[in-house]
């Protein structure tokens, strides 16, 4: 009973507790009502956030297919200008090369040749050269056409323009033509080289064309200046005068060094051409050869340095900057003229880094100018046309200069009186001092042509050395001839005159003898020269032989050492003039020689003094 109980009593209270519950649950109904609400709006919500970001999820992946897609167009456009980039600079070139500016064509085209042109005709044939390296390029090819008719127009322009910067020489030669050169051709040295390189038919014929201007410029010229040193040369005739020649009366020779310093480049100033008209003005042979060759030098070695300049042939290489033409030349002298405007001031000597030049024929005294461009450094290849040029030029001038027209009253009748010049200065024979004036004018002139870089005009001058020395050599001889002739009683044959040895003329002579050796002395600054001092020797030899022979017939002993010993006191005072002369070594040595001599002409005076007084005792 009690289980039953139990178990009623445990009935009765669940039934409690489910109704408690149950009346909990109904008041809370509400409650769940709203949350499964809820709960159903949120699954809705997260039903419509899943359909969202599914949708969100294709939109992305889209996206992101185009993100692609975008990166690898902007990866193509990124190559694409990296690679226009790399043909910019090569494209602006080409386009820049290929294409003529509109200035440049109407500079070309429509202006008169001027200094504008010598930067447009560079910067015109860069493009020229240009067009025919990238002549497989279309543009180039349709543009060649029309640079073609801009090179026919500017070659024909410059070839006009040149042709008449030849008039004023061809129309007058007193005008300046180094100004010429200087001022206005060298200038203009851009133009002619495009000439060479684009047109050359048309430089040669300009060169041409300068080279028979040129070549009659220079020859009239020195035709009338040679004529006027012909002039003065006929008003001062030399005789041939023999070292036994005269008697003493007049003061007897004299050491002239006026005259021996014709021998030298820097010595007295060269003859002028309007010196000629004064009757009265008579110069020294020396010094109308020195003053012909002086000119001759300065006009032949300055043609040579701007032929040297102007006609050489060059590749194409446009400068950076360009520059002007004014440092090739700088201002060092003036100009000699033979004709007007003349200054009287001597050939300037030419120096290592450049050739000092004056220049005949100009009107007005110009400075001269420094050439850069030494013809020295030239090859053989490069110096043979440059040669040939000015041999085309000068030929005519080295003729006048070999072959002299004498104003004689031949020339007067009409007869053509023109004999070379070597033989006309050696016929009649002039002296020997002047001879080897003319001799050693002619080698420091020589010296002179060769710091200038010109050996054509320097060939020329050793031929004309050549035929001096055998000159030199004859009349020595015959001044030994003629002493040994003297010495042994007989008469010359070249001088054809009989002289008879006196105290005057003995002592004469031997003041000529003096005159002779102390001039040699000064004219050669070696120690040893066989030519010179070969024939010292032999007249030496010959001079003490006439001593002797003038003395052997004095019977007494004593009086013929005694003049003996004045005739060597004579010739030892002659050599002891001047401390410049007796400390040659060859001065010495002729000093000691006569020195000698005297000495033994005075023992022989006091040993026969001796004999005599010991004989009366």
């Amino acid at each position: 009973m009690n289980g039953e109980a139990n178990i009623v009593t445990r009935d009765t209270k669940s039934a409690c507790e489910v109704g408690q519950q149950s009346l909990f649950y109904h008041g809370q109904a509400k409650d769940f009502v709203d949350l499964h609400e809820q709960v159903e709006t949120s699954v809705n919500l997260l039903d419509s956030l899943e359909s969202f970001l599914s949708t969100f999820q294709k939109d992305l992946s889209s996206v992101s297919g185009q993100i692609s897609e975008l990166q690898e167009r902007s990866k193509d456009i990124d190559n694409r200008l990296k690679s226009r980039r790399r043909i910019e600079k090569p494209l602006s070139s080409l386009l820049s090369d290929l294409a003529i500016p509109p200035s440049l064509a109407i500079i070309i085209l429509d202006t008169d040749v001027g200094e504008p042109w010598i930067a447009t005709i560079t910067n015109f044939e860069r493009r020229l050269d240009l067009l025919k390296v990238r002549s497989r390029v279309k543009a180039a090819r349709d543009l060649g056409d029309v640079a073609e008719g801009l090179r026919i127009v500017a070659a024909t322009k410059l070839r006009a323009f040149f042709l008449a910067l030849l008039q004023p020489i061809r129309t007058s030669v007193t005008t300046n033509m180094q100004v010429m050169q200087t001022s206005i051709f060298v200038k203009y040295r851009a133009l002619y080289a495009f000439l060479q390189r684009q047109a050359p038919n048309v430089a040669g014929e300009f060169q041409k064309a300068y080279t028979g201007t040129a070549r009659t410029y220079y020859e009239t010229g020195f035709r009338r200046y040679v004529r006027s040193l012909g002039w003065i040369k006929a008003r001062t005739p030399e005789k041939p005068e023999p070292i036994i020649s005269g008697n003493g009366d007049n003061g007897g020779p004299y050491l002239d060094q006026d005259r021996l310093a014709y021998a030298k480049i820097d010595g007295p100033s060269v003859i002028l051409a309007y010196m000629a008209d004064d009757k009265t003005h008579e110069e020294p042979i020396e010094a109308i050869l020195r003053s012909l060759f002086l000119v001759l030098m300065d006009n032949a070695t300055a043609e040579y340095a701007f032929i040297a300049v102007f006609f050489r042939s060059e590749s194409f290489a446009p400068p950076l900057a360009m520059e002007t033409n004014s440092a090739l030349f700088s201002p060092t002298a003036t100009l000699l003229s033979p004709d007007i405007g003349f200054d009287d001031r001597r050939s300037n000597a030419g120096s290592e880094t450049g050739t000092h030049v004056s220049r005949p024929f100009g009107g007005n005294g110009h400075g001269t100018r420094d050439v850069t461009a030494r013809p020295g450094l030239m090859d053989k290849a490069e110096r043979a046309p440059l040669d040939a040029i000015w041999k085309q030029i000068l030929d005519p001038v080295l003729e006048y200069c070999k072959v002299w027209h004498f104003m004689t009253p031949s020339y007067f009748r009409g007869t053509n009186n023109t004999q070379t010049f070597v033989t006309t200065i050696l016929e009649p024979m002039p002296q020997a001092v002047p001879l080897l004036t003319m001799i050693r004018l002619t080698e420091a002139v020589i010296t002179e042509v060769q710091k200038r870089d010109c050996s054509p005009l320097e060939n020329f001058l050793f031929t004309m050395r050549l035929q001096l020395w055998p000159a030199f050599q004859k009349i020595m001889s015959e001044h030994c001839d003629v002493l040994r002739k003297l010495a042994e009683g007989g008469t010359t044959s070249y001088f054809n005159r009989a002289v008879s040895t006196t105290d005057v003329s003995v002592a004469n002579i031997c003041n000529r003898y003096v005159v002779m050796f102390n001039s040699f002395i000064i004219l050669t600054d070696q120690e040893e020269e066989t030519m010179i001092f070969s024939n010292l020797l032999r007249l030496r030899q010959e001079l003490t032989k006439l001593i002797a022979r003038h003395t052997e017939n004095i019977n007494d002993d004593v009086a013929k050492a005694t003049k003996q010993s004045a005739m060597y006191e004579v010739l030892l005072q002659g050599l002891n003039k001047g401390t410049h002369l007796s400390t040659h070594p060859k001065s010495q040595k002729e000093i000691a020689y006569w020195a000698e001599k005297e000495e033994e002409a005075r023992r022989r005076i006091v040993s026969i003094a001796q004999s005599r007084r010991i004989g009366k005792r």
